[in-house]
């Protein structure tokens, strides 16, 4: 039960881009072919340095029929990630090494996690697709390509990837990621929840990529009078 919350808590921090792919139309320019696709990816790592843009979450509890969105600013550089959501309730996840915080100014309190031996599994979480190789893709998942869409005004293809790792794969089902062409980095992914069927889709605008974002930006600060806990994985 405590793996199963760090993972839910994990899930509800990630985020990826543009427009949900229910109102694109889709185009068949190229028949992408997984060893491709993986090539460009591996091209990409090796450029891929930083990040910044505005994102967006919605969560969809399917056996209501809810939508909740929130949206903020997310920062990446390497292995650390800052995602500083504004609306509708404000919070805060730092990625920094083997640490990983939430903090609820709303609560004064900061909940500090050691990622240990589930470093990988949050990498899978917070920074698919960001400097990821697909030799790393290839040995997480089990992938299917789909087809070339166009989303917003980005060209994209989509991946179906499927956990290799039990443990994950009773958390999290399943991962759709659709990655533009032009950069190869993600414009959106969706995270579908085993059993329950819920899922959130994630997306960015505004995106710089390989701006210049201070080591300091990574740097864990909290109000004074911040409560501090550690909660066990």
């Amino acid at each position: 039960m405590l793996f199963r919350r760090f993972v839910i808590v994990i899930a509800v921090s990630i985020w990826a881009v543009s427009v949900s792919p229910a109102g694109a139309a889709a185009q068949n320019h190229i028949r992408w072919t997984l060893d491709t696709v993986l090539q460009h990816l591996n091209v990409s790592a090796k450029e891929f340095r930083s990040l910044s843009a505005e994102v967006e979450r919605t969560k969809v509890t399917v056996v209501v029929n809810d939508r909740s969105t929130e949206a903020g600013t997310i920062l990446v550089r390497g292995d650390k990630m800052l995602l500083d959501l504004k609306v509708p309730d404000p919070r805060t996840i730092l990625r920094n090494g083997d640490t990983l915080y939430v903090y609820t100014p709303g609560l004064r309190r900061v909940e500090e996690y050691d990622l240990g031996k589930n470093r990988d599994l949050v990498d899978q979480l917070l920074l698919l697709g960001f400097g990821t190789t697909g030799k790393e893709l290839r040995n997480a998942y089990a992938i299917a390509v789909g087809t070339e869409t166009k989303l917003g005004d980005n060209i994209t293809v989509e991946l179906d990837l499927i956990p290799k790792s039990a443990s994950f794969g009773r958390q999290i089902s399943k991962i759709q990621i659709w990655l533009d062409t032009s950069t190869w980095l993600p414009v959106q992914q969706e995270f579908y929840e085993a059993g329950s069927g819920d899922y959130s889709i994630v997306r960015y605008s505004k995106m710089q990529v390989n701006a210049a974002v201070p080591e300091s930006a990574f740097k864990p600060h909290w109000p004074k009078g911040t409560q501090k806990v550690k909660p066990q994985i």
